[in-house]
């Protein structure tokens, strides 16, 4: 692709573009390292719980692994359309988005590390919806933007990365970490790895939100297509999290001890269901707005 002309050279980077402040907020706020957590207390509380209770923290972990590998390797495609679409503010702030991905997969690596489960295959623990969405649905949302850029599949790329992996899974996941083990005084190591991850997430789902809010405005067709797709993803996204609710509950019917760890299933699939429909309220904020200019006129207001 042969450059035509410079965004720097003609005029300026627009300083008010929201992923331009999105960029600055990425800056200010996204400077931890992985390397820097302490996971020594993390190792003892992991050593001190029963057997099964060592089992049963791993579908969580092995989730997020995965999960945090994939994204950081599907990214990409995105940036890459944005660059050739010449979207300046965007690839910036995409070139920051790559590196905090690429933090999280390191944060969780270190953790399975020095707890003692570093080698140990967790793969056993993503079942068929867990698949589907990251072994399939994920990547192929998102190569597609490497052929083809159009409107249509940047909605479905943003909706799977943004809107259902990291607005309604991740965000499930961080919540089940803080509902588990800040009440069970465990691992606050990861708990604060958790923080920082919390935080950058929120960024990202930013982007999504805003990339599909301008590609759908004043237009009907684009606002259905991010509605049944959403619809479509969810019935894996809620298998994730049943599954991992109900490997849970069958080793606390199993166990003949009070666990440590305690959990309540029913507020984890709840709060699963918010994010979903907190998700597609964000989106259906554009249908206030005629048109593109109007939506951006108050985002930079």
């Amino acid at each position: 692709m042969a450059h035509e002309r410079f965004q720097t050279v003609e005029g300026q980077i627009n300083w008010n573009d929201p992923m331009y402040k999105l960029y600055e907020k990425a800056k200010r706020n996204g400077g931890w390292n992985p390397a820097d957590i302490d996971f020594s207390q993390d190792r003892e509380d992991f050593l001190q719980l029963r057997e099964e209770e060592r089992i049963a923290s791993l579908p969580l972990i092995s989730s997020f692994s995965a999960g945090e590998e994939a994204v950081t390797l599907d990214i990409l495609p995105m940036l890459h359309a944005m660059a050739r679409q010449g979207r300046l503010e965007d690839t910036m702030f995409l070139t920051t988005f790559l590196h905090d991905e690429a933090k999280h997969t390191e944060m969780f690596s270190r953790w399975q590390q020095a707890v003692g489960v570093g080698d140990l295959d967790l793969s056993a623990y993503h079942n068929d919806s867990y698949k589907r969405i990251f072994y399939e649905a994920l990547p192929e949302a998102m190569e597609r933007l490497y052929t083809d850029d159009s409107p249509e599949e940047v909605i479905r790329a943003a909706t799977v990365y943004n809107m259902i992996v990291e607005g309604v899974l991740a965000e499930s996941g961080y919540y089940s970490f803080r509902q588990i083990y800040k009440k069970s005084g465990l691992f606050p190591g990861i708990l604060q790895g958790i923080d920082y991850l919390n935080m950058d997430e929120g960024r990202h789902i930013q982007f999504g939100i805003y990339t599909i809010q301008r590609l759908v405005v004043g237009n009907e067709e684009r606002f259905k297509l991010f509605h049944d797709y959403m619809d479509e993803l969810w019935m894996h996204a809620y298998g994730v999290v049943e599954y991992l609710v109900g490997l849970a509950v069958l080793q606390r019917e199993q166990s003949n001890f009070e666990s440590q760890i305690v959990f309540e299933p029913d507020i984890m699939r709840q709060y699963a269901v918010k994010q979903f429909h907190i998700r597609k309220s964000k989106i259906d904020r554009a249908r206030k707005y005629k048109n593109l200019t109007e939506l951006e006129a108050a985002a930079d207001s």
